[in-house]
């Protein structure tokens, strides 16, 4: 154990931070308001961040990581191997600050192990014993304000609403260049992204209705993009081959995720799930049209962009039915989905291009 003097020392300025969060995609995009506001209260500080090989890409460039540590919890360090794997290679690191929004009992365990002096995290962690501080879980906050709230250990108090942010490369913007001049995109400044996937059925909105939508929009003369990873491709062809329409383009599996948040940067409107690219439309600045099915917003994973908006069926008993969503529907009506038309997401995202519209003109 430290002794007070020593440890309110290192909270008051700690020179080598270890940020934990080795969840989904989406979630590590939600922990980058907490990473920036970290970098600009400790400038000279390394905050090296612990992700999974899916996380790590979207850390690229990114100004506020020192260095990404990549942990294949899944696959090649899985079991207590692994976690003794890592956890010696972040004893090595000498970090004086551990700050873990991930709350399995493993995230906890391994920076336990790993002997960091100051290890933060929520009194909801399946770990918490491992922590030396404990922030309460807020459920009526947002997941990025509630991991902002990890700050306050360490003196940091957050009275404004931070948004992330992610970088794409020269490269990165070159590749999509590339990709609209191959698909004949002529018309660049009227482009929607449509992002169908997501890695739970019950939280994809029903395959015809994107359908249906893609050809709205694209005959109103928007340039329709869909965007998902090699996973999304059977998804995007179906609307690609359904729709049948000169302005559908079938990006899936052809981008990395920082190409596809770039090309989301380029979009007038994102039209998603409740996924992770959602989030990438958060920290591009587009305005996000986002679906919620077996999932609610008021879980704290909405949208966080001013003027996002969200599309879902109020008032069903058997909502939300789980915090993730599942492969089927529990009661075998989804309704939730089932009951959000084509027409009405087609005119909430006519309402954002109208506000985009009157934006454009004021500035």
């Amino acid at each position: 154990m430290y002794s007070g003097k020593r440890r309110a020392a290192m909270m008051r300025s700690p020179k080598k931070i270890a940020v934990f969060q080795t969840a989904f995609l989406g979630d590590v995009v939600l922990t980058l308001p907490l990473i920036q506001v970290l970098k600009r209260n400790f400038p000279a500080a390394e905050i090296d961040v612990v992700v999974i090989p899916r996380g790590a890409e979207i850390l690229e460039h990114h100004p506020s990581v020192s260095k990404v540590i990549r942990y294949d919890k899944r696959k090649t360090q899985k079991g207590i191997a692994g976690m003794f794997s890592l956890s010696r290679e972040l004893r090595q690191g000498q970090y004086d600050t551990a700050i873990v929004p991930h709350r399995s009992f493993r995230s906890a365990l391994i920076t336990w192990l790993a002997n960091i002096p100051v290890r933060i995290s929520y009194s909801t962690s399946a770990g918490k014993i491992f922590f030396t501080h404990c922030v309460p879980y807020r459920t009526d906050k947002h997941e990025i304000e509630r991991n902002l709230s990890l700050l306050a250990p360490l003196g940091i108090s957050i009275y404004t609403k931070e948004l992330p942010t992610v970088y794409p490369s020269i490269d990165d913007v070159n590749r999509v260049n590339k990709l609209l001049f191959e698909r004949e995109v002529l018309n660049q400044n009227k482009m929607i992204a449509v992002a169908p996937g997501s890695v739970w059925n019950t939280k994809r909105w029903l395959l015809e209705r994107f359908t249906e939508l893609s050809v709205l929009l694209a005959e109103d003369g928007w340039e329709i993009m869909i965007i998902g990873g090699n996973e999304d491709r059977e998804l995007g062809r179906t609307i690609y081959e359904v729709g049948r329409h000169k302005n559908i383009h079938d990006l899936t599996g052809q981008l990395t995720l920082l190409q596809s948040a770039e090309l989301i940067g380029r979009c007038s409107v994102l039209v998603s799930n409740d996924s992770a690219p959602l989030h990438l439309g958060v920290a591009m600045r587009t305005p996000v049209v986002a679906i919620f099915g077996a999932t609610s917003p008021s879980f704290g994973f909405a949208p966080y962009g001013k003027d996002d908006i969200i599309v879902e069926t109020l008032g069903l008993q058997c909502r939300p039915c789980a915090i993730h969503g599942g492969d089927v529907c529990p009661i075998g009506t989804f309704d939730c989905m089932k009951k959000i038309e084509a027409q009405t997401v087609y005119e909430k995202v006519h309402s954002l291009l109208d506000v985009h519209r009157v934006k454009t003109k004021r500035n």
